[in-house]
């Protein structure tokens, strides 16, 4: 077994030589165009839950930098989906809009489908972005809640990438973004159970980064902070239907975080940041990208543990049969 998985990671490193040799760059740091930002030229990048916030802008940004873009999201024709195309249509941007709802495998599948008969073959970038959140306690979040946000967060991320890596792995190259949260490594009271589905995220994310080593595919787990997006205004549309169900005793219970469940958050950051930073993790080599980007202009409390986490990997499986795959992965910067 031992042999057999220090061959594999082998075999990636050959991969990325023979890359090298073709003349793309395998420097750690982002190709860059000549103003200074990443060059996405020639990747072709599917994006969900494009309709506002870091995939709306995303969608654009990496379409500026010159990859072709697949944005997706539910319920189409809507008015964002239109929205988006005409930003498209005005800055002459490759931008392909599919209806994709995380809901559904069909749906998912579909759309991925339809993305690489388009591209004329595998994708090079995942990024699961669509999701969603609550406030208020954790037994207040009712089953039919708790079944809805891992439904979308987590399950959702599963189908997008169940129904991409087949051709990512034929091809022996691509990249998975997944975006967690802060919050998928530290925890705040009254969240609900948005960090339980982000927690899910980090540790799935992670084992998939390790699986994917020998098969040439990246994957980076996004960590953001808090910015202005409607996933708070959208969170507080669900947090008011759930407290409308919870019984009288319950709420009493825990009610200064019942008053304080509805939030206005994100501060006066710029949502901009996330998709940037992402942009710059496209552009970076093949096996070069790192597992964990932490985003925010102000506090990261998730480093000390993101540290410690690739610390503890390294000591409990560095000299395993998956060794090879688990110091690739946490040797990144």
């Amino acid at each position: 077994m031992a042999e057999k998985t220090s061959t594999t990671s082998l075999n990636r490193r050959q991969l990325l030589g023979a890359t090298a040799a073709t003349g793309f760059a395998l420097s750690t740091g982002p190709a860059t165009a000549a103003d200074g930002r990443p060059d996405l030229t020639g990747k072709a990048v599917l994006i969900t839950g494009c309709s506002s916030g870091f995939g709306y802008l995303g969608a654009i940004l990496y379409a500026e930098q010159g990859a072709k873009v697949f944005a997706t999201m539910r319920n189409l024709p809507r008015a964002e989906g239109a929205a988006l195309v005409e930003a498209a249509t005005d800055g002459k941007l490759d931008i392909t809009l599919l209806e994709l709802d995380v809901l559904s495998e069909e749906s998912v599948n579909k759309a991925v489908a339809e993305a690489e008969r388009l591209n004329g073959g595998a994708l090079d970038v995942i990024i699961n972005n669509a999701g969603i959140g609550t406030g208020a306690p954790v037994e207040l979040q009712d089953l039919a809640m708790m079944q809805r946000l891992f439904d979308t967060n987590v399950m959702g991320y599963q189908r997008v990438a169940r129904a991409a890596l087949p051709k990512m792995r034929a091809k022996k190259s691509g990249l998975i973004v997944n975006v967690s949260s802060q919050l998928g490594r530290v925890m705040v009271p009254g969240m609900g159970l948005y960090s339980s589905t982000k927690f899910a995220v980090e540790s799935m994310s992670e084992q998939m980064a390790y699986e994917l080593v020998p098969h040439g595919v990246d994957v980076t787990i996004v960590q953001p902070g808090g910015y202005p997006t409607k996933i708070w205004e959208n969170g507080n549309r669900y947090t008011m239907a759930m407290l409308a169900e919870a019984d009288d005793e319950r709420k009493a219970a825990y009610q200064a975080l019942v008053d304080g469940a509805l939030r206005n958050g994100g501060g006066s950051t710029d949502p901009k940041d996330v998709p940037r930073a992402i942009a710059g993790v496209i552009a970076m080599a093949p096996g070069k990208r790192p597992l964990r980007l932490p985003v925010h202009p102000g506090g990261k409390p998730q480093l000390g543990i993101n540290a410690v986490s690739a610390q503890t990997q390294v000591a409990m499986l560095g000299n395993s049969p998956f060794g090879p795959w688990v110091k690739d992965v946490n040797g990144r910067s």
